[in-house]
């Protein structure tokens, strides 16, 4: 991989009787899209802050190209925020005129009208705008200045499935370009499909990192077997096999399928409503941060 863009080290952030991050270090390469996932309340949000500049931190510190944050981060770094308010009364070609004078260098408007689909947009008032449309505009915003680093905090949050597809061939697009991204998301599929790294945080630390496949191998058997709970005997919990038990399923995960259905039948488990697929992101979420989103 590409020499780091991005470095946190020992990074710490406390409140009074909280350690929001508590020892955060790792590295994104140039030209990856980073994901940072984890729970709510796990501190990957305040971690993106003080990657952005947003927040200080209590200890530790961010460096961006080999240096602490100053003036060519904020010049080279695009952030798309969880929640954005925009001016009222400006159609989405001022909007981005607007953000487009701010920097010295960057896009062109009709580059990134054209780059984020809002060219049939470019007139229409930014109320008017659906939640697709809206964060259109609001990647374009974030892409004005030509980012070398791109912050997408939660993205999707709130779109429908078509306009949450729509977005990722954008991100992707834009990762074409050999744009660092780094990426908040409660979506696995978002970020299995999106990401070349993850990092998985909880209770403000990092239990997790590296490339999907790679921990999907570490944690998991190649194929994942999903049974009603109300179809498994309860005589059948006892079976040699790497079950996980929740409240509506049962889950087994195996190296080698035609054993664990010949195990199965052996012990009347019937299988009419048995689902074979392969281990995703959700179930690595699942099994390392538990079953509860904690608040």
């Amino acid at each position: 991989m590409s020499p780091p863009i991005l470095q946190v080290r020992d990074l710490v952030k406390q409140y009074p009787g909280v350690t929001a991050v508590d020892g955060i270090s790792f590295s994104v390469p140039q030209g990856v899209c980073f994901g940072l996932l984890g729970p709510n309340g796990a501190g990957k949000t305040t971690t993106i802050e003080i990657m952005e500049g947003i927040l200080t931190a209590s200890s530790g510190e961010v460096r961006y190209r080999g240096e602490p944050l100053g003036s060519r981060f904020r010049e080279e770094a695009g952030i798309l925020f969880q929640a954005t308010a925009l001016q009222n009364f400006l159609t989405v070609r001022q909007s981005l005129a607007m953000f487009r004078g701010l920097y010295t260098h960057g896009r062109g408007i009709e580059e990134l009208l054209k780059l984020c689909s809002l060219e049939a947009l470019a007139e229409r008032d930014n109320r008017k705008l659906s939640g697709g449309q809206l964060q259109r505009l609001l990647l374009a915003i974030a892409l004005v200045n030509d980012p070398e680093v791109l912050f997408l905090d939660e993205p999707t949050t709130g779109l429908d499935p078509q306009a949450r597809r729509n977005f990722w061939s954008l991100v992707r697009a834009i990762k074409a370009q050999r744009k660092t991204i780094i990426l908040t998301t409660h979506y696995m599929a978002e970020a299995e499909i999106l990401c070349d790294v993850i990092a998985i945080v909880d209770r403000g630390r990092i239990i997790a990192q590296g490339t999907p496949e790679a921990l999907l191998r570490e944690h998991f058997a190649a194929v994942l077997l999903e049974l009603p709970r109300a179809d498994f005997p309860s005589a059948a919990r006892a079976l040699p096999l790497q079950m996980i038990e929740s409240e509506e399923r049962i889950e087994i995960t195996t190296d080698d399928l035609d054993a664990t259905l010949r195990t199965l039948l052996g012990a009347d488990v019937p299988l009419r409503n048995l689902r074979i697929r392969a281990p995703n992101l959700e179930d690595l979420f699942l099994e390392l941060t538990g079953r509860e989103l904690r608040a």
